[in-house]
């Protein structure tokens, strides 16, 4: 048979059978769309080692460079990052602008390659989020949290409460925010970031006092109400309203998770080590681990609740095990490849033009960010003062201790914006309140420390 011949004889086979054709189609988008993906993942990883490079040097926490760096990439500034959302298309992206100029596409397969190029960083986005609360959860001590004292258990429930009801009153009632967004900001009001809080106490070395450890005990503890509140109002956000019964179920639901899941892990904890112990190929801690995770992960998500919630559960059963120590090793490696791309993407996707003054109908965006702020700082603050009959505890350094929002606090918005439950100002509103917060709390933790409560020293001078 001659070359001719067999050519026309598979051009009339493929004519025949235009579904090869359509495949031989679709495997080169899905190369596309790779290809796409690995450019958006070098710009986020860019974005969060760079941010995060410059906030170490000048003594801030590197996620709020993440975070920082993500903004920059993203709508807000480059364009370099920009998901098919809020009415973005393909066009608003460098990086498909980039990709065009490479391949000869039309319009409508860029578009195509541009949504699903987005939702794949996307989930990659939010399994970083639970990998990262199940490294909160690894790092916390069940233990530590049931020694921890009745003034850090009332710091705790105070400074989750105040700013819960202020937020979420304030922005009902004074600016006519609706229901679902003013409960979502509410609750990221309620959050702490132990990180940020410990790495300062350490600096000025008073982690060790009264004050940082009734500051520690209470942060874990916000850390814990806070993720059942998130997992709630998630769930609040599927149902789309708010009920009283409802309500009810879900915190429930959610207590009776975290407490049962604790409880029947610690119970399996043997045979978890056990199996650990026995299997001898690579990376065995690590895969049984996450898999332990990622099953909680999803029985949470079946019941309507948060997977975030499953994975943090997952991360205190097993930081009880003996495996903790060398799994809390192994986990890094993970999370630092995962966790960035949350980071950023929650920077990518919040555009703070709709916080530009000049623009009349942003002012009000403006008005909310400044009262999420205060009510951010206020409602921290006096939860030092709750105390009662300890004169010489530092009442102000410790609800300053409580302020910075840092991760925690992005975490909120993460899975706000995620669920699509915030609108373009109030979350914007609320990345500055993390921003703002995270960056007042260390300066201000350092003054209240030097100002009123005199070292050794000083109190020698002083007599």
């Amino acid at each position: 048979m001659s070359t001719l011949t067999l050519t026309l004889s598979l051009l009339d086979f493929a004519s025949k059978f235009p579904l090869l054709t359509t495949v031989t189609e679709s495997e080169a988008d899905g190369a596309l769309v790779l290809a796409s993906a690995l450019l958006s993942l070098v710009v986020i990883y860019f974005a969060s080692k760079l941010g995060g490079e410059i906030c170490f040097r000048i003594n801030l926490p590197p996620v709020l460079g993440e975070l920082v760096g993500g903004v920059a990439v993203g709508v807000s500034a480059l364009g370099l990052l920009v998901f098919p959302e809020g009415g973005t298309t393909a066009n608003d992206s460098v990086l498909m602008q980039f990709l065009q100029l490479a391949v000869d596409l039309t319009p409508e397969g860029v578009q195509a390659i541009f949504s699903a190029q987005g939702e794949f960083i996307s989930i990659l986005s939010e399994l970083g989020v639970i990998i990262l609360l199940f490294e909160i959860g690894l790092e916390s001590d069940l233990k530590e949290l049931i020694r921890v004292g009745p003034q850090a258990v009332i710091i705790a429930i105070v400074g989750v409460v105040t700013p819960f009801i202020l937020g979420t009153l304030g922005l009902v009632y004074l600016f006519n925010v609706p229901v679902i967004p003013s409960v979502f900001a509410g609750a990221a009001l309620t959050a702490t970031s132990i990180g940020i809080t410990a790495k300062v106490l350490a600096e000025i070395g008073r982690l060790s006092s009264s004050e940082g450890q009734i500051i520690i005990g209470a942060a874990v503890l916000d850390d814990i109400l806070g993720i059942i509140i998130l997992a709630v109002v998630g769930s609040l956000v599927k149902t789309g309203e708010i009920q009283v019964v409802n309500l009810i179920y879900l915190v429930l639901s959610a207590a009776a998770f975290l407490i049962g899941a604790i409880l029947i892990g610690r119970l399996l904890s043997p045979l978890y080590v056990r199996l650990i112990n026995e299997m001898k190929t690579r990376g065995r801690l690590l895969l049984v681990s996450l898999s332990f995770a990622f099953v909680l992960s999803y029985i949470a998500q079946v019941i309507q609740l948060e997977g975030i919630l499953g994975s943090f559960a997952a991360g205190l059963i097993l930081a009880e095990t003996e495996k903790r120590k060398e799994l809390e090793e192994q986990i890094v490696a993970v999370s630092d490849i995962f966790v960035p791309i949350f980071f950023v993407c929650v920077g990518a996707k919040t555009d703070l033009s709709v916080l530009n003054p000049t623009i009349p109908s942003n002012r009000e965006g403006l008005i909310i960010a400044a009262f999420l702020v205060t009510v951010a700082i206020i409602g921290k603050v006096v939860t030092g003062f709750t105390i009662f009959g300890q004169p010489h505890l530092n009442k102000l350094a410790i609800g300053v201790g409580m302020i910075p929002r840092g991760e925690v606090g992005l975490v909120f918005a993460g899975v706000g914006s995620a669920s699509g439950a915030l609108t373009q100002s109030t979350e914007a509103a609320i990345i500055m309140m993390v921003i703002l917060t995270t960056f007042i709390a260390p300066p201000w933790l350092r003054i209240a420390f030097k100002e009123l409560v005199p070292t050794a020293k000083e109190k020698e001078l002083s007599s």
